[in-house]
């Protein structure tokens, strides 16, 4: 059994050269191919990922979706692995994601934990040992089979935002989706500058707009709106 890692990157010149070289040191080249799918950043994204031992594309369409469906495109594995670049991942990754695939989960995600002390922030990490969907998310990393990513048909790429919430509510009609019940680590930066109330109801807002069907540029639009970025 055999991996890829995808990673869909945007202006990720600070985190990228790190995760590539945690992934590549739990795991042996023979077993793990590492693709970052670039969308053209300016600040040497690509270049970083090159220099760190990834393979890196250049992804022909904007959106994370379309870029992780392209990388998957190219992708040889017989496991596909989504992570975003901002995540600190668990260092048994490739030990894990097998056992779970041979005892028949074709799919599935970890749990995680914010690299901060904050408390609030505690109450989310909690709620990702559930399995509701509203405890899922990108950041958890996904893995799936390829032959079900390709049954599938992919991510939906209409979805500029919450694709990842889109595709595991497709898996779950169709296959065992699995919670791995071990932390990966993820970036608390959206809330170095937001209040943790005010990205809680961000969250919110873009899952009610979500569940009520409502297009996903006008989700995106609307969850931007009530966040600050640097």
């Amino acid at each position: 059994m055999t991996f890829s890692v995808i990673i869909p990157t945007f202006n990720e010149a600070p985190n990228i050269a790190r995760l590539v070289a945690d992934l590549r040191r739990h795991a042996p080249a023979s077993e793990v191919e590492i693709l970052v799918v670039d969308a053209h950043s300016p600040d040497g994204t690509a270049d970083l990922a090159r220099q760190a031992g990834a393979t890196v594309l250049l992804s022909p369409k904007p959106g994370r979706a379309a870029q992780m469906n392209h990388g998957a495109a190219h992708a040889t594995g017989d496991v596909l692995y989504f992570v975003h670049a901002d995540v600190g991942i668990h260092p048994d990754y490739v030990a894990t994601i097998r056992r779970a695939v041979a005892a028949g989960h074709e799919a599935g995600c970890y749990r995680f934990r914010f690299d901060s002390p904050h408390p609030l922030l505690r109450i989310n990490s909690y709620g990702t040992r559930f399995k509701g969907i509203m405890s899922r998310g990108g950041d958890q990393t996904l893995f799936i089979t390829k032959e079900l990513f390709q049954r599938l048909g992919g991510f939906n790429e209409r979805f500029v935002i919450m694709e990842d919430f889109e595709i595991i509510r497709r898996i779950r009609r169709v296959a065992s989706f699995y919670i791995v019940p071990q932390d990966v680590v993820v970036s608390a930066r959206k809330y170095e500058t937001n209040s943790w109330l005010r990205v809680q109801l961000a969250n919110l807002t873009a899952f009610m707009m979500f569940f009520l069907n409502v297009p996903p540029p006008r989700i995106a639009r609307t969850y931007k709106a009530l966040l600050n970025y640097r």
